[in-house]
């Protein structure tokens, strides 16, 4: 993982099986291989077809489930469960998900991945209305929500439910005879649907997830779809046409797994073209190319492909830190990072080193690792960067709240260079991005179905609750930029 982006709270990891006895067995090895989208807290829900059973706890999932028994206790043949990073509320056991809740008329569980923009009005006015809210995150307002259509069925509110909130959302829903995904109208996260070779259909934020459990991948679920799964099989209808997809250009960046497959992109090859093109766009004359474990891995080595230098082990990345560490101090932050990240003596002294790097967010770590490598004897540091500087900030499921935080919002790219004491600094620009990606189904979309509001700002859909906020940071930042 880069450390850039580790404290940045990701987005969540959702998984689904429906028709098969193993189902809570199969939920648990999915979310082991998604892993990686959250680490705060897991859980599952199983469903034996007349009522649900739930089990989740704080931690990674081998943590939540240490006790085999947990597991075992979730029977049913059908699952879906969560992995959680929270990008709103707090990391309390009432926010991990899925979400379970018990009506007359029958059990609903509830797992969601992204952010919801009009959260805080939604729930305002539900609570005006009379709801009770058993959690702080923004996705128990879809069930409320739900509830309040009293005259409709269960799927004809869920569309309507789903037509009230925006922003960014994948989720998977469960009841006693049915599995049900859906998908924001911009497609901003990533959802994908499996078959195994028994007929069990899963549902998974990765296809990394299917490899895992030897799952067939069938197809995306596109913008605006709601899925349903049940003893007929698997439908896909719509609760809206209004739709453009606009897919988190980060999880080709930074958070999807590199073996995961999304809307026909294997993200290792769109992370190795972005190095590709970054050395075209931005040569240096250095003797090596080294990545950053692990996210950066592959982009380093279509960097040292297309510029003709050797692909070193210039950093080791230990596999024994601890999930947490305080780090109260500067002096206790940087040794921080020399626990994660060692840089090898006998591959950088004396060299002059090309890093290649997938973002850069508050300029900390990238400084500590230029100091690393020169530490370390190296001649000199280049930072190369395989995306566009992070200048905004993400409302649709990366909790990037505010400008003040981004480095690249603050300071010029030679200003940058300066404060990490590198000897030169370049960002793969906009254009090459999306290129590298290069979505074969949405080439006519803006940005190639890519939202890359992070770097250039401009937001693929209203920022609702957000709005006032962020037009107000706006303001105070170019305040203090005449200021200054």
């Amino acid at each position: 993982m880069s450390y850039e982006i580790k404290g940045l709270n990701e987005e969540c990891g959702v998984f689904g099986a429906w028709g098969t006895s193993e189902a809570s067995h199969l939920t648990y090895f999915g979310l082991h291989s998604l892993q990686h989208r959250g680490q705060e807290g897991a859980g599952i829900v199983a469903s034996n077809g007349s009522d649900l059973q739930q089990f989740r706890g704080r931690g990674l999932l081998a943590e939540v489930f240490s006790n085999k028994a947990d597991l075992e206790n979730l029977k049913g043949n059908a699952a879906i469960g969560h992995v959680r990073y929270g990008t709103s509320g707090n990391n309390t056991l009432a926010n991990v998900q899925p979400f379970l809740f018990h009506f007359h008329d029958g059990d609903v569980a509830l797992a969601h991945n992204g952010n919801l923009t009009n959260a805080a009005s939604l729930k305002r006015k539900l609570e005006d209305d009379g709801a009770i809210f058993q959690s702080t995150s923004d996705t128990e307002i879809l069930i409320h929500l739900i509830r309040q259509k009293k005259d409709m069925n269960f799927v004809t509110a869920l569309k309507k439910s789903l037509n009230q909130i925006h922003g960014g959302f994948a989720f998977v829903i469960l009841r006693k005879d049915s599995l049900i995904a859906a998908l924001d109208p911009n497609g901003f996260r990533p959802l994908s649907i499996g078959r195994l070779d028994n007929g069990a259909y899963v549902v998974a934020s990765e296809t990394c997830a299917f490899d895992m459990i030897g799952a067939k991948f069938v197809r995306d679920v596109q913008p605006g779809e709601l899925i349903i799964i049940d003893k007929n099989g698997l439908h896909i209808d719509h609760y809206t046409q209004e739709t453009q997809l606009s897919i988190c250009s980060m999880e080709y960046i930074y958070f999807a797994r590199p073996d995961s497959i999304i809307h026909g992109v294997t993200v290792h090859n769109a992370r190795k073209k972005m190095g590709r093109l970054l050395a075209r766009q931005a040569p240096v004359d250095a003797d090596m190319v080294i990545g950053v474990p692990n996210s950066s891995l592959s982009a380093a080595s279509g960097f040292a492909e297309e510029s003709g230098l050797p692909y070193e082990m210039g950093l080791i990345k230990s596999q024994y830190i601890a999930r947490t560490f305080i780090q109260p101090t500067q002096e206790l932050r940087e040794r921080g990072v020399k626990m994660k990240l060692s840089a090898v003596r006998g591959v950088v002294e004396g060299k002059k080193v090309a890093i290649v790097d997938d973002s850069i967010v508050r300029g900390t770590t990238s400084k500590q690792l230029v100091h690393l490598l020169k530490e370390a004897g190296a001649k000199e540091v280049h930072m190369r960067i395989a995306s566009p500087p992070l200048r905004f900030p993400c409302f649709y499921g990366i909790d990037i709240s505010t400008r003040s935080e981004l480095m690249a919002a603050n300071y010029t790219v030679d200003q940058m260079c300066a404060i990490m004491e590198a000897d030169s600094l370049s960002f793969l620009n906009v254009e090459n991005l999306i290129a590298a990606i290069g979505l074969k189904d949405a080439k006519d979309a803006p940005n190639g179905g890519l939202c890359v509001a992070y770097f250039d700002g401009k937001y693929p859909t209203p920022l609702y609750d957000y709005e006032a906020g962020y037009l107000k940071s706006l303001k105070e930042q170019r305040t203090r930029e005449v200021i200054s």
